[in-house]
């Protein structure tokens, strides 16, 4: 199969726009909650409800206006995870503006660029040191006039100020906005280059919205559903289920700093997540520190994730044997039912997205009782292009195509996505649009293929196929995201172009080493050191030769050279969506890449 689709279960009119998603769950729920606040990480959660939220957007809205914010004006959010975020979102976009957002770690030549490019006229930041970012580079923003602080009171004082403008302004503005109109431009925190804007219209975030309900009721629709936000609205997989929980009937919280997640789950209690792989192979890691403190505990640890697995895949078998069933529940009494407790104890689902997850740790929290259900997309598809659903998961698969969304894959292996979600083209850049849309087909740089049942898996991406010396053509992804699950390791880039094999330059993972090497009966090293001990350089060729088993001979990774620093973003190595710059590391570490091939 080359081609799926999934026809759209609901169809947005086209004088819908994203306020009329609020209106409609305005409409049904009213007093009813819609999100839940807190003042700080140790106050308790106050309840926004349905109009409320409305009154306050309208408000901010009033607010943005007095400011001289235009219909079509461009604003931009710079700010964590946050209520305020959300508010100032909706608020943009009932006084007509388009909303810009800017990853709150951004540098302030990326600030200057994006809201250079957008041309943005209004920002509202968080924090001051935020401020000072902009500030940095204001006299190069010829349209930016006016920057707004969150922590010094922007919300109180925009509502302050509209108080003079007539509400009836705010809401024929409001009402005038279609389907067809701009409503944000995402930058995407591309790998390579300067990030490029992706225009995306309310009728893009409506339709997915809407069959994202429809695809996911067990998420989104089910009777207390609660989903508690952590992932930075700057990027489109958070900004999008945003909308959709807004839009269903669940209730969102935020989570503004991730040092506290564990807390905030177990306060907010949510029924679902939106995550990325990372934080479930951290949850994982986490749980098996904690296990390695003395050898009766790690063996129980153990035990327990083996029966989590075999049970998960014995669902997919069609049969549990009664010895499993048994040897579960008492798993789930020792091991599992801690991690679910640690998770708030009310989680049953999860979406993953961003890279893939590993069939190992799908099983795995299966087997806990959490459904991670994996899905794809990109910025330009408006977050979901696949995902799984619930009655027909196929672990190892992002799932069939979105409802309203086609698939096919090209003669290269190149996926390629049509539906009324793909994007409207690049800010300021109609050839690279051209570029990428062939015959209303979006071209998405990631290789993959369909099953028999039209669900998609994710082989690689284009871009980063490495072709040896032996004219082997090799996709990196999957062995790097196997061995991203091994407790000691923290990002890995394979090389190998027009070398005789592959290798990997691994780094390690400062904030789980310590406690392998206690596990280990090992003194604590620093990650200089503990980069050339016997014992971690075993445990990490272990792991590479379990990765290996998956691929082929001249796939596997033959060497390996574990570099003295990790990728993080205020190094330049990840971007802000915690992908790696691979061009950058080559060049940067290219004396570590020839030591592979020459030691």
């Amino acid at each position: 199969m080359n081609t799926a689709t999934t026809p759209a279960q609901s169809v947005a009119p086209e004088d819908y726009s994203i306020s009329t998603l609020l209106d409609l769950r305005v409409d049904r729920t009213g007093d009813g909650p819609l999100l839940e606040r807190r003042e700080r990480p140790s106050a308790p959660w106050v309840p926004v409800s349905a109009l409320t939220f409305k009154a306050e957007v309208i408000a901010v809205a009033r607010g943005l206006v007095a400011r001289g914010v235009k219909v079509g004006d461009r604003v931009a959010i710079m700010s964590s995870t946050r209520y305020e975020w959300t508010l100032l979102d909706y608020a943009i976009w009932a006084a007509g503006g388009v909303s810009v957002p800017v990853y709150e770690t951004s540098s302030p030549d990326q600030v200057q660029w994006i809201l250079g490019d957008s041309g943005a006229s209004v920002a509202v930041v968080e924090t001051q040191a935020h401020l000072g970012t902009v500030e940095a580079v204001r006299e190069k923003l010829s349209e930016l006039r006016d920057v707004l602080v969150i922590d010094a009171g922007a919300i109180a004082t925009l509502i302050a100020e509209g108080a003079t403008i007539d509400e009836a302004e705010v809401v024929a503005r409001r009402d005038a906005v279609v389907g067809a109109d701009l409503a944000t431009i995402i930058y995407t925190s591309g790998s390579t280059g300067r990030p490029k804007g992706a225009e995306l219209t309310h009728a893009n975030f409506t339709h997915v919205s809407m069959n994202a309900a429809d695809a996911l009721p067990e998420l989104l629709e089910r009777e207390g559903a609660r989903m508690l936000l952590f992932l930075p609205l700057a990027h489109v997989f958070a900004r999008m289920i945003q909308m959709a929980v807004l839009s269903a009937n669940a209730v969102m919280g935020h989570a503004p700093d991730v040092k506290n997640l564990v807390g905030d789950m177990q306060s907010f209690k949510p029924t679902f997540l939106l995550a990325v792989p990372r934080v479930f192979e951290k949850v994982y890691n986490s749980a098996e520190q904690k296990a390695s403190a003395s050898k009766a505990k790690r063996s129980i640890f153990y035990w327990a994730v083996r029966v989590a697995i075999s049970s998960s895949r014995a669902v997919d078998s069609g049969r549990v044997p009664t010895r499993l069933r048994v040897q579960h529940k008492v798993a789930d009494l020792l091991v599992l039912s801690k991690l679910r407790t640690a998770m708030g104890g009310a989680v049953t689902h999860a979406v993953s997205g961003g890279a893939p997850l590993g069939e190992r740790l799908s099983h795995f929290f299966r087997g806990v009782g959490v459904l991670v259900l994996e899905g794809y997309g990109l910025t330009e598809t408006t977050a979901p292009a696949a995902v799984n659903v619930v009655k027909n998961v196929a672990i190892g698969t992002v799932g069939p195509p979105l409802p309203g969304t086609s698939l096919r894959i090209a003669e290269d292996g190149e996926i390629l996505i049509k539906g009324p979600h793909v994007f409207r083209g690049y800010r300021n850049q109609p050839e690279l649009t051209a570029e990428v849309m062939q015959d209303g087909w979006f071209a998405s740089g990631d290789l993959g293929t369909l099953d028999g049942e039209g669900r998609l898996r994710i082989t690689g991406r284009k871009k980063e196929i490495i072709v040896t010396a032996g004219g082997k053509n090799v996709a990196p992804a999957l062995l790097e995201d196997r061995l991203r699950s091994h407790p000691l390791i923290s990002q890995v880039v394979m090389v190998g172009d027009q070398r005789p094999f592959i290798g990997a330059l691994i780094t390690l993972d400062a904030e789980m080493l310590p406690g392998w090497l206690t596990a280990h009966g090992l003194s604590n090293l620093p990650v200089a050191t503990a980069r050339t001990h016997p014992d971690v350089l075993a445990s990490l060729q272990k792991a590479v030769d379990r990765a290996n088993l998956a691929v082929s001979r001249a796939e596997q990774i033959h060497k390996f050279e574990v570099l003295t620093v990790d990728f993080t973003e205020a190094n330049g190595y990840l971007t802000p969506s915690m992908k790696v710059r691979k061009t950058q590391v080559k060049h940067d570490f290219a004396a570590a890449i020839e030591a592979i091939y020459t030691n």
